[in-house]
């Protein structure tokens, strides 16, 4: 995340009135920084072409996409979601999040993610996605999944995963590959979801 690291420096030697004084100061500044940050930034919702297509890979991992990748929690978090692919803020990279840590499982984001290996043995788990509010579904997934893809820092690391963690990665890799949990559904269910679908393809005109 982006932090006012050095800030606490300023305050060494103030009297406590002025201390709390300045803390109000930073953390309004940091809140209009954020808000001034991540202004360009924002959901794209079913309908919107950027979810259809696949994204492409990350060439070098930089100082542009460490910061992608900050604002990319902050839009999570705002919108209290557990996970995100960067085509759900309308960037074409192959860059996810997430963070499972209320059910004790990590937070990370992954670059250029792919899934190596899928077990036989599959779950059925109701999903929803920040990307279609409102709807969600039961959708049948592979209870196992592996998973190699780089780490901010550049690092390759290889994740074997189980449960939420592996259901996570399938849901947000799926968007690198321009497909949503609603299209793992049979025509019949999609059907129904026709009336709530049309008023989410409103939510990008917003």
């Amino acid at each position: 995340m982006l932090y006012f690291d050095e800030s606490y420096m300023l305050f060494i030697g103030k009297s406590q009135t002025t201390f709390y004084d300045e803390v109000a100061f930073h953390s309004s500044c940091y809140q209009l920084y954020m808000k001034e940050i991540l202004m360009p930034f924002k959901l794209v919702y079913y309908g919107n072409e950027i979810l259809k297509d696949v994204a492409e890979e990350v060439k070098n991992i930089d100082h542009k996409i460490i910061d992608l990748i900050d604002i990319m929690f902050n839009i999570m978090y705002k919108e209290k979601g557990i996970g995100l692919a960067a085509p759900q803020i309308n960037i074409q990279s192959r860059i996810i999040i997430l963070d499972i840590t209320m059910s004790d499982g990590p937070s990370m984001a992954l670059v250029n993610p792919v899934i190596i290996g899928i077990s036989d043995n599959k779950e059925s788990y109701d999903e929803g996605c920040l990307s279609l509010p409102g709807i969600s579904a039961d959708i049948l997934r592979p209870f196992q999944v592996s998973v190699k893809g780089y780490t901010p820092k550049g690092k390759e690391v290889q994740i074997d995963a189980d449960g939420l963690l592996a259901r996570v990665f399938q849901h947000e890799i799926d968007h690198l590959n321009g497909i949503l949990f609603i299209d793992h559904l049979e025509n019949y269910q999609r059907k129904e979801l026709t009336s709530d679908l049309k008023k989410i393809k409103k939510l990008n005109r917003l």
